[in-house]
């Protein structure tokens, strides 16, 4: 059922994951590593979000918003406040978040980048459900090579700049998509059905982003998509001393 929507993202992606991935990430004593990796990554994407608005689109109330939003989250992956009950319905806003006036891409790209900050901090809560499900004590981890690796390649000058952040979130949320599918029969039930639940919406969030690119770029933005293409395929083709969520083929020795 999820082949059609899968096709899009294997075709936008130069590479699949290497099976000598799947085979570390469907060892059981590999699943603290990585559901603690993956709260962490969602934490990311919603604050790579909340960093793209405040940068580019919004004004100070919606910063405003968008800081008390995610500040639980943080206060939780960084330091260990909170818990589950005190996150419970967090990513909810009592009020919508409107663009600058003398934004150009306006009220598209603050919609569409709330909604996804929005299911990012949502699918951090079921994340973090699954490690106390699972009897995993959560603590902080280092981020891999991944992301870092894609935005050494950003322009430095603007819009070129925000367009390749878009695009290496897109890329970011095809891979998250991928890789959900890959592992998902290699899991434990629940978890590997929860993996496959995730992937509609980290679908239409490579998408959007890409969207948002093309727009915002006023041009055609495929060569430039090539690129980064290539840049990620290396990034999880390449060996990696490193076993997270996103890192590339085993090399522990």
């Amino acid at each position: 059922m999820y082949e059609k929507l899968l096709e899009p993202i294997n075709s936008f992606l130069k590479c699949t994951t290497p099976d000598s991935w799947v085979d570390e990430a469907k060892k059981a004593e590999n699943l603290p590593i990585l559901l603690r990796d993956h709260l962490i990554c969602e934490l990311k994407a919603s604050q790579s979000a909340v960093f793209l608005l405040k940068r580019y689109a919004l004004r100070e109330e919606g910063i405003e918003q968008l800081g008390q939003l995610v500040k639980p989250y943080e206060q939780f992956a960084h330091k260990r406040i909170g818990n589950l009950q005190t996150l419970k319905g967090k990513n909810v806003l009592l009020k919508p978040i409107k663009a600058r006036s003398d934004c150009p891409y306006g009220q598209d790209m603050v919609d569409k980048m709330v909604l996804l900050i929005r299911e990012e901090l949502h699918h951090f809560y079921q994340v973090l459900e699954m490690i106390e499900d699972n009897n995993i004590h959560y603590e902080p981890i280092p981020s891999s090579r991944y992301a870092k690796g894609l935005l050494k390649k950003v322009r430095t000058y603007e819009p070129e700049a925000l367009v390749d952040k878009l695009i290496i979130g897109a890329f970011i949320e095809a891979r998250s998509c991928e890789r959900f599918a890959k592992i998902a029969p290699h899991l434990d039930p629940e978890i590997g059905e929860f993996y496959l639940s995730l992937l509609r919406s980290e679908a239409r969030h490579y998408q959007d982003y890409l969207a948002l690119a093309e727009h915002i770029s006023g041009q055609d933005i495929t060569e430039r998509v090539a690129f980064f293409a290539v840049v990620e395929a290396d990034l999880i083709q390449s060996p990696d001393t490193d076993f997270k969520f996103h890192s590339g083929k085993p090399n522990f020795f």
